[in-house]
């Protein structure tokens, strides 16, 4: 299997490092487009890096498009020119549409997936969506390289990577300003910075793990955790009043909506 991937950056850099990681490419096979020159010698133990556009992108089974959503208007004219029919197209640009990146790029075998920040260290959720033309080996091989990040879910709906976009790609951004929020109250309490982060950061990984090995819902195990008269219930009282739940469902919305604004949805 031969890759390029089109703009190295934070996930880029993530999928040329799984695919290494887990073997699915070799170094000779992986063709790496980037422009900064300080982050293409960074690159070079990973595959064969190039500051350009050149006709070699169109001889491998899968182009990742993963520059910013405001570059791809510059690269689609030069990409246009060198994809062949063949090939699959994975893009990883927030709002492009998959009717947008066949119109710019004349092309129809395309895929448009929406990951998550922790793909970067392959605890990653991915969604994505398939053009009809492509056929179910392209797809279980697009499925393969995305799950070498964490995991993959399949949409038949492209419409749905908008409420995707909001809830799992901003997702991790909601998690830390939690997180930071926690960290922030337990030294106004008193705590050393230092124990406050760490009595957190365990409680959330604790949390998460007993979560997804329990056959409990999160409502089940909230009950578990509040006794009668007791702290979490004292706690919980302002969260009601304050409308946590509610403000949750408004910013996620909200998120939603800017999606469909940037993708013309």
């Amino acid at each position: 299997m031969k890759i390029s991937i089109i703009g190295c950056g934070n996930m880029g850099q993530a999928y040329a490092r799984s695919f290494r990681k887990y073997g699915l490419v070799k170094a000779t096979d992986l063709l790496l487009v980037v422009r900064n020159e300080g982050r293409a010698q960074l690159l070079s133990t990973l595959g064969v890096v190039s500051n350009e556009l050149g006709p070699a992108i169109g001889e491998s089974d899968l182009v990742i498009i993963a520059v910013k959503p405001q570059d791809f208007g510059n690269v689609a004219p030069a990409l246009a020119q060198i994809i062949k029919p063949e090939q699959v197209v994975l893009s990883i640009m927030a709002g492009i549409t998959m009717e947008r990146l066949q119109r710019s790029l004349g092309h129809v075998n395309v895929v448009r997936a929406m990951p998550n920040s922790p793909a970067q260290i392959g605890m990653g959720i991915t969604a994505y969506a398939t053009a009809t033309e492509l056929s179910m080996h392209q797809t279980l091989m697009v499925e393969q390289l995305l799950n070498s990040t964490g995991r993959a879910l399949h949409l038949a709906d492209e419409t749905m990577l908008d409420a995707v976009t909001a809830l799992s790609g901003s997702g991790p951004a909601y998690f830390f300003h939690i997180v930071d929020s926690m960290i922030d109250t337990g030294i106004k309490l008193g705590l050393e910075p230092h124990v406050a982060s760490a009595l957190v950061k365990q409680t959330m990984l604790g949390s998460y793990h007993l979560l997804d090995h329990s056959d409990r819902t999160p409502e089940e195990l909230i009950k578990a955790v509040t006794s009668k008269g007791g702290t979490t219930e004292a706690a919980f009282a302002v969260l009601t009043k304050d409308d946590l739940s509610g403000l949750l469902d408004r910013a996620i919305t909200a998120a939603t909506q800017r999606a469909k604004e940037l993708s013309g949805s």
